[in-house]
């Protein structure tokens, strides 16, 4: 059965890259790259884009040691019902891995893959369940790393902090890992305010996080931390009227929240994020690093506005996607199975990425063994912030949050 006619019996919302078909054939690699597209919540179309991107580079270039690789795409609506058809899409197409991907939903897709034994490499580290179940391979710390990384630098520069995130299952961890640094830095917990994730407007959160960190005595600015994904862009519109009663609070938040695009959009060096720290994954995306990724953006998808070298979907599926290059050419000639595949990661094949993550590993002794996050290989966050209106690091070298990602569970 071909891609389009499962998608159709599935009632999904995914797609095969113009100019292959998801029928198997010899000498071919076909892999899978979901994320949630056209909602009313977290959008992440940049990285299918991305993926199809990489795989039109790749083939250009005479493929995976000489193999076709064909990527198929499916729209998981940022709903549980349909991550979980993308994964049985997967399953039933035969893909060797799912890579890149974004799903607040891992409950949902990670049972799927582990029954088909395919392997999921790279997520966007968005919820508990990919770095707990073993057909996951992240490729950096999600959530939990950034928001650790964003309270130990919080607890030395802000007065009070408000926490501003959504009233859902990934947001219900959130507290805990900024309180986790927080905590480390001496500094007291966050104020938890829960929003509606597909809000309009949040006006009333913008008064009540101000008011929750002004007046104090302290003399340190308070700080307002929305971490509301795609939606902190509407946040900032109510929090950049409602702060000209309260100058002396400013924000901070990681990116996935926030990006040079999102910096632009709210006034740039005259905007309410000029000045504040936001943790990342990654080198800043005018590193060097990036070049290979920029070159292959501006050959392959250089009219696609899907795909922005600034978002950390698309480096993260980058990267992703620089793993399977490894893990086939650590094949050679032999099959490219989600099998050998897997074993070939649970054997600990070192991949390095250009210096963009630490070398990954994923055997047993390479995991490193925070509670809560069996699966985690890379708890490194860079510190960067806006200044003159461009987010830029904040000072060299990365910040290692595995020890406040071991505190966070206690």
């Amino acid at each position: 059965m071909s891609a389009l006619a499962v998608c159709a019996a599935l009632a999904a919302g995914c797609g095969v890259v113009p100019g292959t078909s998801a029928d198997t054939e010899s000498g071919e690699i076909t892999v899978m790259t979901w994320a949630p597209e056209d909602t009313d919540a977290t959008n992440k179309p940049g990285m299918p884009a991305m993926a199809q991107a990489y795989a039109r580079w790749i083939n250009s270039t005479g493929g995976l040691n000489g193999r076709k690789l064909k990527v198929l795409t499916c729209n998981e609506h940022n709903d549980r019902v349909a991550a979980a058809k993308c994964a049985r899409l997967a399953a039933k197409e035969d893909v060797v891995a799912v890579v890149g991907s974004y799903s607040q939903f891992g409950d949902a897709f990670l049972g799927p893959l582990a029954s088909a034994g395919i392997p999921y490499i790279g997520g966007y580290g968005v919820t508990n369940d990919e770095f707990t179940n073993p057909m996951s391979y992240p490729v950096n710390g999600g959530s939990p790393a950034l928001l650790a990384g964003l309270g130990k630098e919080l607890a030395a520069v802000c007065g009070p902090v408000a926490l501003v995130r959504p009233d859902t299952i990934a947001g219900d961890q959130l507290p805990q890992l900024l309180n986790s640094g927080l905590r480390a830095g001496g500094h007291a917990p966050a104020r938890d305010q829960l929003a509606a994730e597909d809000a309009t407007e949040y006006s009333a959160h913008t008064k009540l996080a101000l008011q929750r960190t002004t007046g104090t005595g302290s003399g340190k600015k308070g700080c307002v931390v929305p971490a509301l994904g795609d939606r902190t862009n509407t946040f900032m519109d109510s929090f950049r009227r409602d702060r000209e009663d309260y100058p002396a609070v400013r924000t901070a938040t990681v990116l996935g929240s926030v990006d040079q695009t999102v910096i632009n959009a709210n006034g740039g060096k005259s905007g309410p994020y000029e000045g504040s720290y936001i943790t990342g994954w990654y080198p800043v995306a005018s590193d060097a690093r990036w070049d290979e990724m920029n070159k292959v953006i501006k050959e392959e998808a250089f009219d696609d506005d899907r795909v922005d070298p600034q978002d950390a979907g698309v480096q993260t599926t980058w990267i992703a996607y620089t793993v399977l290059k490894r893990v086939v050419e650590s094949l050679k000639d032999g099959e490219v199975s989600s099998t050998t595949v897997r074993q070939a990661l649970d054997r600990g094949l070192p991949i390095t990425t250009g210096g963009l993550t630490p070398t990954l590993r994923w055997r047993f002794e390479d995991l490193l063994r925070v509670a809560g996050f069996p699966r985690l290989v890379n708890a490194r966050v860079t510190l960067q912030v806006v200044r003159d209106g461009r987010l830029v690091a904040a000072r060299k070298g990365v910040v290692d949050t595995t020890k406040l990602l071991e505190n966070a569970q206690h």
